[in-house]
């Protein structure tokens, strides 16, 4: 079946994202609407509370902005997991709605392998190791016999969660709703000195709070220069993420490596990543900034791809898995392909 078009609801933290695409691939809105909280991180029930205010007006838009009527629609998707609970049960709930009201199949999508696959849509990429990092994950992956496997990923938090304590935690002015990690990359563009801390690799695993604790107390003793610490900080951060991805490339031979989620906006990481793969002769790819971040295109593609291999669920049995695992996920559309 090459005709189609499926509507993709992405829910799984503080973006509330609606994505159409055609069953070829063809992307036709993109739209999206963050939850912003005043102070601290992301407060689930806060932010499922805003997804719920806006579900409606994201959807319509998306459905404008893709000139596509409701009745013109093939399925809905919505992302199953992992993610925070609320969150996911408001996309759910608006999926769910849309899939009965139009009498349309529903598919559950895996928001991991759903980074994946945009960055591989979007970049041609085919049989890539993968370094996915973002606020919630930090995994290295690969396929093989079926899935997406798992071969390094972070042992406590996420890079970009780290990046973004970080800044919470210490004295740094930012504009609020302005990405975090976005200002991290600015002033250690500006920084010069690199002051050692602690760098935690074990195998192709990894860890970041010892790291985040050493920069952040290292702020608030006012000893260096706050960009001389950003700039510490984001390279020891960055060459750990280097090391395992550099490690499982060896493992694996893969001839492809794609960088995404939405720390790959990060420059300073893609360039790092893009110095490595070429010292192994890999194809180095990064996801576009519009898809960098989570989006409804994201899971409306891995919809597509899901339904057109007959994965799709009853409407009964369509719960949330806040801890879905990237590596549980069967994904018949993929094929181990030699590229070289």
């Amino acid at each position: 079946m090459s005709k189609g078009y499926c509507l993709g609801i992405e829910s799984t933290a503080d973006d509330f994202g609606v994505g159409v695409v055609s069953f070829k691939g063809e992307i036709l809105a993109n739209i999206n609407d963050s939850y912003v909280p005043e102070k601290g991180g992301i407060h689930p029930r806060e932010a499922a509370r805003h997804h719920a205010d806006v579900a409606g007006k994201v959807i319509t838009e998306a459905l404008k902005r893709s000139k596509i009527e409701p009745k013109d629609l093939t399925l809905i998707a919505f992302s199953q997991g992992p993610g925070l609970g609320p969150c996911l049960r408001t996309g759910a709930t608006a999926a769910r709605s849309l899939a009965s009201y139009l009498n349309l199949p529903l598919v559950g999508v895996n928001h991991c392998v759903a980074h994946i696959e945009i960055g591989k849509l979007t970049t041609g990429a085919l049989d890539p190791l993968t370094l996915y990092v973002s606020g919630g994950n930090t995994i290295v992956s690969a396929y093989e016999s079926g899935r997406y496997r798992i071969f390094g990923e972070t042992l406590d938090i996420a890079v970009g969660n780290c990046l973004d304590a970080f800044v919470r935690e210490s004295d740094i002015k930012f504009e609020r709703g302005k990405p975090l990690g976005r200002i991290v990359e600015e002033l250690a563009a500006k920084g010069k000195n690199y002051i050692p801390l602690p760098y935690t690799v074990k195998g192709i695993d990894l860890s970041f709070s010892g790291l985040l604790t050493a920069a952040v107390s290292l702020l608030k003793e006012k000893k260096y220069d706050v960009e001389d610490v950003c700039f510490s900080f984001q390279e020891t951060a960055f060459s750990m993420l280097t090391e395992v991805t550099e490690r499982a490339l060896a493992h694996t031979e893969k001839k492809e490596v794609l960088l995404t989620g939405g720390v790959a906006a990060n420059t300073r990481l893609q360039t790092m990543l893009r110095i490595m793969s070429e010292e192994h002769g890999a194809r180095f790819s990064v996801v576009p900034k519009g898809y960098s971040a989570d989006n409804g295109v994201m899971i409306a593609w891995t919809g597509v791809l899901s339904y057109l291999h007959g994965m799709k669920v009853p409407i009964e049995k369509s719960f949330v898995k806040t801890k879905w695992r990237l590596d549980e996920v069967e994904v018949p559309w993929v094929e181990k392909r030699d590229i070289s």
